[in-house]
Parts: C-alpha cells; sequence; structure tokens
C-alpha cells in the first residue's frame, strides 16, 4: 500500500538532470515497479511529472524492468560494461521468434512479455545512430513494429536488426538508399 507524504508543502521544480539523478536514487534502493510507482514517488517528493516524462526518465538513464531475485518486476540499471547487460545482449535473439518485413515496416514477434524490453533496446540504438533507418517501434505485449525511414526499406531493415540483434553491429549504420 502507497502512503503518501503529507509534509510535503511545496512543489520543486528541478532540472530533467537533477530530477533523473533522484529516478536512479529510487532505483538503486527498489523502489519502483511500474512507470506509476515512479510519478507516484516523485510526487512524494513534491516533484510533479507526467507518466511520459516518467518514462522518458527511465529511458534516458537505462532502466530496465526485469524479475528480481523473488520474481518481483522491478525496473533496474544496467551498466553498459556489466555482465547482465552482457548477458542480455547474448540472449535478446531468444526475444525473436519470427520477424517480417512489409513496405517500410518489420513485424517482429517475440515471447509474452518481451517486445518492450526488445522495442527500447531497438530505440535507444536507433537514437544512438546504431540503427540508423529506423525511425522508431511501437510495442505490444508480444509483438514488435519497427518502422523504416525509407519508403521500400523494410528488407533492409530486416536484415539490419538480424545483425543487431545478432551483435554484429557492422552494416548497421548504413544508410538506406
Amino acid at each position: 500500500m502507497h502512503v503518501r507524504r503529507s509534509t510535503v508543502a511545496k512543489r520543486q521544480t528541478l532540472s530533467a538532470n537533477a530530477r533523473r539523478a533522484l529516478v536512479i536514487a529510487l532505483i538503486n534502493q527498489g523502489r519502483i515497479h511500474s512507470q506509476s510507482d515512479l510519478v507516484e514517488l516523485l510526487d512524494d517528493e513534491g516533484i510533479d511529472v507526467t507518466q511520459a516524462t516518467a518514462s522518458r526518465d527511465l529511458d534516458e538513464v537505462g532502466a530496465v524492468r526485469v524479475r528480481d531475485e523473488n520474481g518481483v518486476m522491478r525496473y533496474q540499471l544496467l551498466d553498459p560494461a556489466s555482465e547482465q547487460r552482457t548477458r542480455m545482449n547474448r540472449v535478446s535473439d531468444e526475444l525473436v521468434l519470427s520477424m517480417t518485413s512489409s513496405g517500410n515496416m518489420v513485424v517482429i514477434k517475440t515471447p509474452a512479455g518481451g517486445a518492450q524490453l526488445l522495442a527500447s533496446a531497438l530505440d535507444r540504438a536507433a537514437a544512438n545512430g546504431r540503427l540508423a533507418t529506423l525511425i522508431g517501434t511501437i510495442a505490444g505485449d508480444d509483438t514488435v513494429l519497427a518502422i523504416s525511414k525509407s519508403a521500400n526499406g523494410g528488407k533492409s531493415l530486416s536484415q539490419q536488426l538480424t545483425n543487431f540483434i545478432n551483435g554484429n553491429q557492422k552494416s548497421i549504420s548504413k544508410g538506406v538508399r
């Protein structure tokens, strides 16, 4: 049960960096199970954010939702050099059951619950320029829709996604004509 503190009298406005530092601290304390948890915990600190802002903050700090040792879903930070991140990259091909392209789209089927994890990784790679032809993704529970910048780039994007998922980073950042 979540109990709100009544002692917060004044609302705060923090810079994005300061707010994200607080998000990291809350994640490290193991207190964030969902985006709504983050919104509520920040509200308890006197900081108003929307769920969209909470989602962006979690993405920016590199938080992923995983099961802890007790089987409870919570957000955790993954250090890029950590063994857990390396393990995630190795098993990421297990997240893809099938991939089908058409026009400028690629439909990726995943096991139940895997789509958002895969889509988040693909969106981060696109934002960092590692998947230069990817505009973005839409994720459900077990399906990711990846969209290419090129009107007929679905087939090429499918190959780039396969290379990315299998850890072959060469040719991924080459543009589609």
